[in-house]
């Protein structure tokens, strides 16, 4: 196998800003709850996707057209795959306190005599499930042809979270 630095660099941003994003959402979910947290975190998450949903090679929200990308000037060259990037970094840093939220929220709602089944339960579903959204977004993909409306389907999947999530009831 040949060694390719950015096949082992490119995921790091997001490795990065996930670590930082899971610390920085603990410290909140410390001070406002996991369900704040977690309703803040798929909101970014939304609402990053949409942004790159609107990423073209000559087109960046919030800035408009760019000049795209000069052939022969590497990766990252052009201001389209910069907005990507940092777009990419963005998911990071929202997917880390989600993820770190949902096990506190779980911790809340289970009861305690029943929390390692719950976590059982947590971690079969979670593996269950895991292939929902990648197939979904590559059934998408092929039957558009189009990678865009592929990904839309992640938006559909967040907005579902959101809406389930805001109905559950923390009491006492």
């Amino acid at each position: 196998m040949r060694y390719e630095p950015f096949r082992i660099t490119r995921y790091m941003p997001v490795t990065v800003t996930g670590t930082i994003g899971a610390y920085v959402g603990g410290r909140l979910d410390d001070r406002l709850g996991a369900k704040p947290v977690m309703l803040g975190s798929l909101a970014v998450l939304i609402a990053t996707i949409l942004a790159i949903l609107f990423v073209d090679r000559d087109a960046v929200p919030l800035l408009g057209h760019v000049a795209p990308p000069a052939p022969g000037h590497g990766l990252y060259a052009g201001t389209a795959e910069r907005a990507f990037l940092v777009l990419g970094a963005v998911l990071g840093l929202a997917a880390g306190p989600l993820q770190a939220a949902a096990r506190t929220l779980l911790v809340r709602l289970a009861p305690r005599e029943r929390v390692t089944q719950f976590f059982g339960l947590f971690a079969l579903s979670g593996k269950v499930t895991s292939f929902l959204g990648p197939f979904l977004v590559g059934v998408l993909t092929a039957a558009t042809a189009s990678q865009k409306a592929g990904m839309a389907v992640l938006v559909v999947l967040f907005a579902t979270a959101l809406v389930l999530l805001l109905r559950v009831r923390l009491d006492g």
